[in-house]
């Protein structure tokens, strides 16, 4: 074995070696394509965290002449058979492909053969099986189960049961991370001299996961923090319109918003190295409609006798029973020394302000925001967390490929996100920190803040 545990990915052209070393890799730079021989030179991508290296996979091309190799490897028996192989063969074009994805297996590296279990085994998959066994390398086959109405793997398992020390299912456009975790503690068994090593890199990557958590945590509830508390305001001079002004200022609030929510959107993305291929979230779900549509407020947050306790809660009736984008933003016209006129005859007041010409207008200014309504609270979180639930579940090895997720096709009025089934206590820690955030009580709470990373916290867990 070498310094760290290495493992060259085998097999025929286009059966996922690609996708699988993307998907345990992270790495979604990695070229994934349904054209047979896209791979044509092998490539180790190397796992590292905390810029130490933990482990490292080699993408191969995939075997072209498998018989013929088999039939050269029968004819030479012996330790050295593949680096032989590799130095007779290796300026024939012929065997060009086979000299170089035997070349890490010649170095020392595990293997790991994958196959499409939608298909049948075939004569050359024989011969590829012998020549991996003949190699006398630790070795692994995975049954790569491709979306299909044809399912051979208990043929394939039939077969890797005479060639292989460990079999197992692994389907790179699906796998999560826990499957992943689950394929690399697979590995210890292909030999027993490997299994500390592997042992090592499972820790790390279980440590790794933890600290991605905890630092998703953090982005949402600075973000929503900061959503929450957030106002803004322009000085009313004689020549504005208070109606237009308000309107104005409402729009910038909005994009504001959007701008906070996106940006912890992609710390999150960023967060679990989803960076190159472009994600599209499926047609149906409701983090395609905007933040502040009807569509989404109906969706998502409370549903109407949970906003009205959470009223009750908070102590307040401003957005108990309103749950729709329009509600919940207080407009004031602030003066100078800081009183405010009420929202309900914040225009008025501001109208009669214009009116008095430069003198009474020195000091006043209308204001947007905070938000009022708790609900807001329960929407930035339900979308927080059904994206964090997106990018950990988005295998990084996925191209291209229709999303057969129908979540979002459910029955109308039916909440979707995780609020609606929080208990009383969390809904108590949630009222709290929705004080705390927006600034209104007399003793700042210092625990709200911690107490609502808790349980965001607990939510991204479960």
């Amino acid at each position: 074995m070498t310094s760290i545990p290495e493992f060259a990915v085998l097999g025929h052209p286009n059966e996922g070696k690609s996708s699988v070393v993307s998907t345990l890799t992270e790495d979604d730079g990695i070229g994934v394509s349904r054209v047979p021989g896209e791979t044509t030179v092998s490539r180790a991508y190397t796992v590292k965290i905390d810029n130490r290296e933990i482990i490292r996979f080699v993408d191969t091309p995939g075997f072209q002449m498998p018989r013929q190799t088999l039939a050269w490897f029968r004819k030479n028996p012996g330790p050295d058979m593949v680096t032989q192989f590799i130095e007779t063969f290796s300026s024939d074009s012929f065997f060009a492909d086979e000299c170089e994805l035997l070349t890490p297996v010649a170095k020392g590296a595990g293997i790991i053969y994958v196959v499409d279990g939608s298909r049948p085994v075939r004569e050359d998959d024989l011969a590829e099986m012998e020549i991996l066994r003949l190699t006398g390398r630790p070795r692994m086959a995975v049954i790569n189960a491709k979306a299909g109405d044809r399912d051979y793997t208990a043929q394939w398992k039939e077969e890797f049961r005479r060639h292989f020390n460990v079999i197992r299912v692994f389907n790179s456009n699906t796998a999560d991370f826990y499957e992943r975790i689950r394929m690399l503690e697979s590995l210890k068994a292909i030999d027993q001299e490997w299994e500390k090593g592997i042992e090592e890199v499972v820790r790390a990557f279980k440590e790794e996961w933890e600290k991605r958590s905890r630092l998703a945590c953090a982005y949402i509830t600075h973000a929503i923090e900061r959503a929450m508390g957030f106002s803004i305001s322009r000085k009313l001079t004689r020549d504005l319109d208070p109606v237009s002004l308000k309107e104005e200022l409402t729009l910038a609030y909005r994009e504001e918003i959007r701008k906070m929510e996106k940006k912890m959107f992609s710390r999150i993305r960023s967060l679990y190295r989803h960076r190159h291929f472009e994600y599209h979230l499926p047609q149906c779900s409701v983090l395609r409609h905007d933040l502040f549509s009807d569509h989404t407020w109906e969706m998502l947050g409370l549903t109407k006798p949970q906003l009205a306790a959470a009223g009750a809660v908070v102590g307040g009736t401003v957005g108990a029973v309103l749950d729709t984008a329009a509600a919940g933003l207080t407009f004031g016209v602030f003066t100078a020394i800081g009183s405010a006129i009420g929202a309900g005859s914040a225009l008025a007041g501001a109208r009669k302000l214009a009116e008095k010409g430069p003198k009474g207008v020195g000091g006043d200014k209308i204001s947007v925001g905070p938000n009022e309504n708790i609900q807001f609270l329960y929407i930035l979180l339900d979308r927080a967390v059904l994206y964090y639930t997106r990018m950990i579940g988005r295998p990084h090895g996925r191209r291209d490929l229709p999303d057969s997720d129908r979540s979002g096709l459910v029955e109308k009025h039916v909440k979707q996100g995780v609020s609606s089934t929080l208990t009383p206590a969390q809904h108590k820690v949630c009222a709290k920190f929705f004080k705390a955030a927006r600034g209104k009580g007399m003793i700042r709470d210092k625990k709200a803040v911690p107490g609502f990373a808790l349980l965001v916290e607990t939510l991204l867990k479960n």
